[in-house]
């Protein structure tokens, strides 16, 4: 059941979005719902996909393992 609801937002920041939406073929109440099921759907469930869940503790790192770095290292030699 959809229901009506009224926002109070920046009309610059309403324009660009009705302009977006515009750009994308779809509507801004959709963009809207869309939007705000995806950030409540982790409120709802921490459900994973079976792939996700598969991977779960495959790869053990050590203590010390920096990710960030590691990442930082890698995106720089990918792009010299």
């Amino acid at each position: 059941m959809n229901t009506k609801l009224t926002l109070t937002i920046e009309q610059a920041v309403i324009e660009r979005a009705k302009s977006y939406a515009k750009e994308k073929g779809r509507s801004l109440s959709d963009i809207i719902e869309n939007y705000l099921k995806a950030i409540t759907k982790s409120q709802e469930t921490e459900e994973f996909s079976p792939l996700i869940k598969s991977l779960r503790g495959s790869f053990k790192a050590p203590k010390a393992y920096d990710y960030k770095e590691e990442l930082s290292k890698e995106l720089f030699e990918k792009h010299l």
